[in-house]
């Protein structure tokens, strides 16, 4: 049975969609069946994995709000072995149409469970807000990963998140584990990235990722042509530190 992990951080700019699309080819790469499921309204994972979004006909607001099977909504991607589940503009407004719904909460949870036997990992990209969205993905989640940057001001939200964690584990998912925390855009010349790397280290010491993903500017071409780094650029930095990063996943959930 698969493992679903929601990336978190209500923080935007942290490289969470960019960590995301990286991650999930590279598990690909490693021969794992893995799924996206795109839950921002902006839809960057989904065209960051080469979907045209004004297509799509079926995306995971409709699962959401409608109850259309999720099945269906599954689109292949480039990468043998990844799919995704797209997002659509749509979603920004199903916070409000879900506010009715009985276990508004569990519904994400729902769609997602016939899906885990499908694939070895099921990763959902959160938007940067902790609203009803996120609520969902983290109650439907077995553990969560947080991508911080190496900023000043990146360990301030990472409290807020916590408690969010916390509230969720108290009352919707008890299950809930925290993956890691994930430290991006690290540029090692940068004597405030080890700062902040030694300060995300000292609370959670086990919890940090050894793997750092580095700044590196092949990340965000590969994302305009609508492709993870691995086939953008296989020997770039960035591809180097995603496919570190999914062995390292990999050889915690053995």
């Amino acid at each position: 049975m698969g493992k679903i992990i929601a990336l978190a951080n209500q923080k935007g700019g942290v490289g969470k969609t960019t960590t995301t699309i990286n991650l999930a080819a590279s598990l690909a790469a490693l021969e794992k069946k893995v799924l996206v499921v795109d839950a921002d309204p902006q839809a960057n994972a989904s065209s960051g994995l080469g979907v045209d979004i004004r297509g799509v006909e079926l995306s995971i607001y409709e699962c959401l709000v409608n109850g259309e099977d999720a099945k269906g909504a599954i689109n292949k991607t480039e990468v043998e072995g990844l799919d995704i589940i797209p997002s659509h503009i749509d979603l920004v407004g199903a916070e409000i149409e879900m506010l009715n719904m009985e276990n508004r909460e569990q519904i994400l949870k729902q769609i997602l469970l016939p899906l885990k036997d499908l694939y070895d990992f099921i990763l959902i990209d959160c938007s940067p807000s902790l609203g009803l969205i996120t609520v969902n993905a983290l109650t439907a989640a077995d553990s969560v990963m947080i991508p911080v940057q190496c900023e000043y001001f990146a360990l301030e939200g990472i409290s807020k998140l916590l408690n969010t964690i916390k509230i969720i584990k108290s009352k919707l998912n008890p299950a809930l584990e925290i993956e890691g925390f994930l430290l991006t855009m690290y540029d090692s010349r940068l004597r405030l990235a080890n700062q902040i790397y030694e300060e995300v280290k000292r609370p959670f010491r086990d919890l940090v990722f050894t793997t750092v993903i580095q700044r590196n500017v092949k990340l965000s071409e590969a994302s305009s042509y609508g492709k993870p780094v691995l086939l953008y650029d296989a020997e770039s930095k960035g591809a180097l530190n995603h496919m570190q990063l999914a062995q390292e996943l990999i050889e915690k959930n053995k």
